[in-house]
């Protein structure tokens, strides 16, 4: 089985995002959630960005650190958003890296934030909404196609979805979209079987 770690999206640890913890689990994988906000749940994504932003780089790395000391190195990285950059950074910075789902989010590899180059062999699904105003028109989406179409065209794949809904992939929030979840759902879980 594989062991993954699912950062949550600055709305919080929400029942959505435990549903889909317990959803990988039921396909025999297991799952490690990390409560970034201490059980907060802010409102709406400007409220999250907030607490994100006032917690501090440092005491999220810290609160992150202190999950890591009791895991092994071999990790599925997955996360949703403001989760799924601190997955891929993880992926992309930490030994041992076994595989990586990005949902809603793609750090372009070349920009000047970036978290350096892809660690090779490394296979990554990215998932987001061809419409979202954070996913599509913010550049992720145009970053991930880029990815994919070169240096990570052997071990990426990326999947759009019709639609303008972020955090689409949360079950918990309005902006869900059941059907795309589904689809989302059902190719990740294809894609973590090799490691069952």
């Amino acid at each position: 089985m594989a062991t993954i770690v699912l950062f949550h999206h600055v709305q919080g640890l929400t029942p959505g995002v435990q549903a889909m913890a317990a959803e990988l689990r039921a396909a025999g994988h297991t799952v490690h959630t990390l409560d970034l906000f201490a059980g907060k749940l802010p409102k709406d994504l400007e409220a999250g960005i907030r607490m994100a932003n006032k917690l501090g780089e440092d005491k999220i790395q810290e609160r992150v650190d202190k999950l890591f000391s009791k895991l092994p190195d071999e990790l599925v990285y997955m996360g949703t958003s403001w989760g799924a950059a601190l997955a891929q950074q993880c992926a992309q910075q930490r030994p041992g890296t076994v595989a990586a789902v990005l949902l809603e989010s793609f750090v372009d590899l070349d920009a000047e934030w970036s978290f350096g180059p892809w660690p090779e062999n490394v296979p990554v699904q990215i998932h987001g909404m061809d419409e979202d105003p954070f996913f599509a028109k913010e550049g992720d989406l145009e970053a991930a196609q880029n990815f994919v179409e070169g240096e990570g065209k052997d071990v990426a794949q990326l999947f759009t979805y019709p639609g303008n809904k972020h955090l689409f992939t949360d079950s918990s929030l309005r902006s869900h979209d059941p059907e795309a979840r589904a689809l989302v759902m059902g190719r990740v879980i294809k894609f973590l079987e090799p490691y069952v």
